[in-house]
């Protein structure tokens, strides 16, 4: 990426904006007319000047070579990160050499590369001594835990009164009741330091007078949270394993201590989800040598998008170290050991039969799972009643698309890019059915985004 002549695509760089006003804004913006005294360097760096409104150009710079995805300065006032100016900016390098060509940074530039690779350094050098400090008082911190757990015991036990309850009336009492019921014991469980099953019964408020089924749905998602609350109750008498998995999805902090795995690491999708108070970033990985599969997770206020960005089709050499569970994913992004890069490495696929397969595996070690990423191999959109559907194009068996899925924009252009032929397509399969997030037509051609 940093190597003069190796770009990103439009699409690579447009999936960094923080929302579609500045995707609109930033694309008017790749073009070299509003543009001047545009550079790039060998290290990753990027910058020009863009006339804005006022007298003078807003100096803007990205520094495309940190671990954690681009950087941005930008003089404006916006509080997007990136800017307009930005994604503007990278649209103009993506197009080729010649908008923005090498050569020595000016000095606002140079001084804030320099200032930002310094602190780095300064943060790495400095990470051993503050994790010593942090595991000063061992005593202290098994003493807070122990707190916290009796504090879920008690919550959890709480909760299996109240679920036993909702039985013993009836599920048409939850329609009933409605919202409130279930918010003031999600509350409950905040109180109990659970936010795992806080968030699993704020859910429920969803279920009742939502359509066609809903005693079925409401049934099985207190199903789930009950053997959650036995799991944490019981949590002594699990595997390791599987007593990891519980805490997780109770929601008690974990820190990535599997060993490092280093390999080349293809990103397969980006995609946010947001409510009120957070901004969730899911980025998949797939190790190119490994075959394994990662997810990274960043997060970010109401309203401002996450740091973490890798855009799908870039390729970086890296370790990554698991977080405990059994049959966990998630992953934290270590050493970072070459810039990302663009790539036509694609992951191998499996037919929709061994996709749900695999969904089923998965849940043996945590029943809590909604999915499970898989690429499916040489499939083909179809419609299917008033719903769609990917089918095996070597074979009789498909997958529904999720709700979700359907009323996505990335539909239609999964359905433009097959124009009937076999794609492969990365997603995630769950019990509700498959949701598209990254597709590649047959032969040759760049991934293509669809969430």
């Amino acid at each position: 990426m940093t190597q003069q002549g190796v770009r990103w695509t439009a699409d690579q760089v447009l999936a960094l904006a923080p929302d579609a006003a500045s995707r609109k804004a930033g694309s008017k913006l790749g073009a070299a007319g509003p543009w001047s005294e545009a550079g790039s360097s060998e290290e990753g760096t990027v910058w020009g000047l863009c006339k804005g409104s006022g007298s003078k150009p807003y100096q803007t710079v990205i520094d495309l070579a940190d671990a954690a995805g681009p950087a941005y300065k930008c003089s404006c006032p916006s509080r997007k990160f990136p800017c307009k100016h930005a994604l503007g900016l990278l649209l103009l390098w993506a197009g080729g050499e010649g908008a923005v060509p090498p050569g020595p940074a000016p000095d606002w530039a140079g001084q804030w590369i320099e200032g930002r690779r310094q602190r780095a350094q300064e943060k790495r050098t400095a990470e051993p001594a503050g994790s010593a400090a942090g595991a000063g008082d061992p005593e202290g911190a098994r003493r807070r835990a122990e707190r916290r757990a009796v504090r879920i015991t008690a919550g959890a036990t709480e909760l299996e009164q109240r679920l036993a309850d909702l039985l013993r009336g009836g599920l048409a009492g939850a329609e009933q009741a409605g919202y409130g019921l279930w918010e003031e014991t999600a509350a409950r469980m905040v109180d109990a330091q659970a936010p795992g099953l806080a968030s699993r019964v704020r859910e429920l408020g969803a279920i009742p007078s939502s359509g066609p089924g809903w005693p079925v749905r409401l049934l099985e998602e207190c199903a789930l949270i009950h053997l959650l609350d036995q799991g944490w109750l019981r949590r002594e008498r699990l595997p390791d394993g599987l007593a990891s998995t519980v805490r997780s999805r109770i929601g008690l902090p974990a820190s990535a201590d599997g060993p490092p795995l280093r390999d080349r690491w293809l990103v397969l999708a980006q995609y946010d989800t947001a409510d009120a108070r957070l901004t969730t970033r899911r980025i998949w990985l797939h190790g190119t040598d490994s075959g394994r599969t990662a997810l990274l997770l960043s997060y970010g206020a109401a309203g401002r998008a996450p740091e973490l960005a890798l855009p799908v089709g870039l390729e970086l050499e890296a370790e990554v170290s698991a977080y405990p569970g059994k049959g966990q994913l998630r992953a934290a992004l270590g050493e970072q050991f070459a810039p990302p890069a663009p790539s036509a490495t694609r992951p191998p696929g499996v037919s929709t039969d061994q996709a749900a397969a695999r969904y089923g595996e998965a849940l043996r070690d945590d029943p809590w799972l909604d999915s499970v990423p898989v690429t499916l191999d040489r499939v083909i959109p179809a419609p299917d009643g008033d719903s769609w559907q990917l089918a095996d194009a070597d074979g009789d068996s498909a997958l529904p698309l999720t709700p979700t899925a359907r009323s996505r924009p990335g539909l239609w252009r999964l359905v433009a890019l097959s124009g009937g032929a076999p794609v492969k397509v990365f997603g995630e399969c769950g019990h509700r059915g498959f949701t598209p997030l990254t597709a590649w037509p047959e032969g040759t051609g760049e991934a293509v985004q669809l969430c």
